[in-house]
């Protein structure tokens, strides 16, 4: 059932994303979560990402957030998780610019009652460019 409950938070945050619900998106993160995109820029507390989170998607027209492939792991006895999740975004930046990213998040899950919420996600990013894929690409050991 814990494995079940994790992919349905993790389907529901990019969904949240598509839609733009900000406060289904919000919902999935623990109170005291944590939400690190690289280059040393994290943000600690529920309330904290969701502000970041909503001026961030406010550059945006569009995005389409579709999660690839990944892997969970689970301490039932202890309510606590791990796992890494390949995501895909394409999107219009409301310069009516196009783009394309490709990253995985490093997350950490955390069960409060009955219910899976991210402790915290580390987006690393592999490529972000050029819907052509054009640019250049990180490796998993490079990122």
């Amino acid at each position: 059932m814990s494995q079940t409950s994790i992919t349905d938070l993790i389907h529901d945050y990019a969904d949240a994303v598509v839609c733009r619900d900000g406060a289904r998106w919000a919902a999935t993160w623990d109170a005291d979560g944590v939400w690190d995109l690289g280059g040393g820029f994290k943000v600690e507390g529920r309330d904290a990402i969701f502000d970041l989170w909503k001026g961030a998607m406010g550059g945006f027209e569009t995005v389409i957030q579709t999660v690839l492939n990944g892997r969970v792991e689970i301490d039932e006895a202890s309510g606590r998780g791990h796992g890494r999740q390949y995501i895909q975004e394409h999107f219009e930046k409301s310069k009516g610019e196009f783009g394309i990213m490709v990253a995985y998040y490093d997350d950490e899950y955390v069960r409060r009652g009955d219910q899976w919420l991210f402790a915290s996600r580390k987006l690393v990013p592999l490529y972000q460019g050029l819907p052509d894929l054009s640019g250049k690409f990180l490796t998993a050991d490079s990122a």
